[in-house]
C-alpha cells in the first residue's frame, strides 16, 4: 500500500509531501519582529511540505500576547522574508496564520496606543502571561463599533498584502482557539444585537468579511482558513447549533473557493473530541483541501489519508523536538521528547537546540 503520508500533493500550494508543521505560538519574537533564531527553527524544520507559522499579529490590536510577532508594517516583512527564503531554499511551502487575538490579551502585551477589543465587552475567565507582572486577569475588553470592525477587516486585508510582500505562499485566518474571529462566531462572547450578533448568519458574518477581503487581495487559493469546532480554548465552548453553524460557515467558504480548512481537534489536551460527524459534514461540504490536527502520530495520519477522512496532517508537538521530523520518519528513527518547560521562555534553549539524526547516531 502508497504511503500517502510521505507522498506530494498538489493543491494548492504543490507540496512535497503531506506532513503539514501545525502552527504553535513560541513566543520568541522581540518588539513584534521575527529574530534570527526563529529563521534558524523554521528551516530546521523545513523536511515538511508545508509551515503554518505560529500565531502572528495582523495589527497592534491583535498582538495580545508577550512576544508574539506581527506583519502589519515593512519591518516586519523585511525580517519575515528571511524566514520565507530560507524555507524555501529547503523545498518547503511556508503560509502565515494571521490572529488576531481579541479579548484573550492584555495592554501590558499591547504596542502603545493599542488597546483589548471583542465582539462585546465580556471577560474571558483565567489569566494572560505578561512579562511585566507575571501571570494576570484579562481585562474587559472594548466592545467594538462599526467602525472598528471595518478596521479589523481592512487589517487582515493589509497583513495578507505584507504577507504576499514577505514571500509567504498564503495566509491562514485563525478562526479558531477562543480568538477574535472565533469570538465572533461563538454565542458565549458576542451577544451583540446588530448584523454582527443573533443568528448564526450574524455571528458567522465577520469570519466571511475578513476572507472575502482577503480572497480579493491576494487571490482564493492562497487563503486558508483554520476552525476550531468544540474548541474550549480563550474561554470559550459548545453551544446550542454549533453544527448547523460550521456547516453554513463551511458552505458559504466552499462557495467563496478559499484553498483549505484547518480543523482543530483539541482532545488530545483535554478538550472535548470534535464527533467525527462534524469532520464528515465538513470534508463532504468542501471542495477544497482539507487538513486535519489534534494529537496525531504517523500511524493515525497515515490511517486517516488513507481513509479519506483529510488530504493532509498537520503535527504539533512531534515538531518541537524532532526538527528533522519527516527524516526520522522516512529512516524509521526514534523521536526525541519535548520539553514543556522551554515551550515559552523566549530562548534558545527547548527552541533549536534538539538534537537531529546524526548528532544522535555520531
Amino acid at each position: 500500500m502508497k504511503n500517502m503520508l510521505l507522498s506530494p500533493f498538489k493543491k494548492p500550494f504543490n507540496l512535497k509531501n503531506r506532513v503539514v508543521m501545525a502552527p504553535m505560538t513560541r513566543s520568541r519574537a522581540e518588539n513584534g519582529l521575527p529574530t534570527e533564531i526563529m529563521k534558524t527553527y523554521y528551516q530546521q524544520r523545513a523536511g515538511a511540505g508545508l509551515i503554518i507559522t505560529e500565531g502572528v499579529a495582523p495589527s497592534p490590536n491583535g498582538q495580545g500576547y508577550a512576544r508574539i510577532p506581527g506583519i502589519y508594517n515593512d519591518e516586519q516583512v523585511a525580517e519575515w522574508k528571511k524566514i520565507t527564503d530560507a524555507v524555501h531554499s529547503e523545498g518547503s511551502k511556508m503560509v502565515v496564520q494571521l490572529m488576531h487575538s481579541g479579548r484573550i490579551s492584555h495592554p501590558l502585551n499591547l504596542p502603545q496606543g493599542a488597546e483589548v477589543v471583542a465582539p462585546s465587552a465580556i471577560v474571558a475567565g483565567g489569566t494572560i502571561w505578561t512579562d511585566q507582572e507575571g501571570a494576570v486577569p484579562h481585562p474587559t475588553p472594548k466592545e467594538m463599533t462599526l467602525e472598528d470592525i471595518e478596521q479589523a477587516i481592512e487589517e487582515f486585508v493589509n497583513a495578507s498584502r505584507k504577507s504576499m510582500e514577505a514571500g509567504f505562499d498564503g495566509v491562514e485566518l485563525h478562526a479558531a482557539n477562543g480568538y477574535l474571529l472565533e469570538q465572533f462566531l461563538n454565542p458565549l462572547a458576542n451577544r451583540r444585537e446588530d448584523q454582527y450578533g443573533g443568528s448564526m448568519e450574524n455571528r458567522s458574518r465577520m469570519v466571511l468579511e475578513v476572507a472575502q477581503a482577503v480572497v480579493e487581495a491576494i487571490g482564493k487559493d492562497k487563503v486558508g482558513i483554520r476552525l476550531s469546532p468544540y474548541g474550549v480554548n480563550g474561554d470559550l465552548g459548545a453551544f446550542d447549533g454549533l453544527e448547523a453553524q460550521y456547516e453554513y460557515l463551511t458552505d458559504q467558504l466552499n462557495e467563496m473557493g478559499i484553498g483549505y480548512i484547518h480543523i482543530a481537534d483539541h482532545s488530545s489536551m483535554g478538550a472535548p473530541q470534535v464527533p467525527s460527524s462534524i469532520k464528515e459534514s465538513l470534508r463532504k461540504r468542501f471542495d477544497g483541501t482539507l487538513i486535519l490536527s489534534g494529537g496525531y502520530d504517523r500511524e493515525r495520519a497515515e490511517a486517516d489519508l488513507q481513509a479519506g477522512k483529510g488530504d493532509l496532517v498537520a503535527f504539533g508537538r512531534p515538531f518541537i523536538a524532532n526538527p528533522d521530523l519527516v527524516a526520522r520518519w522516512e529512516a524509521n528513527a526514534p523521536l526525541n521528547e519535548p520539553d514543556f518547560d522551554t515551550f515559552y521562555t523566549g530562548a534558545e534553549k527547548g527552541y533549536i537546540d534538539y538534537p537531529i539524526m546524526e548528532a544522535v547516531q555520531s
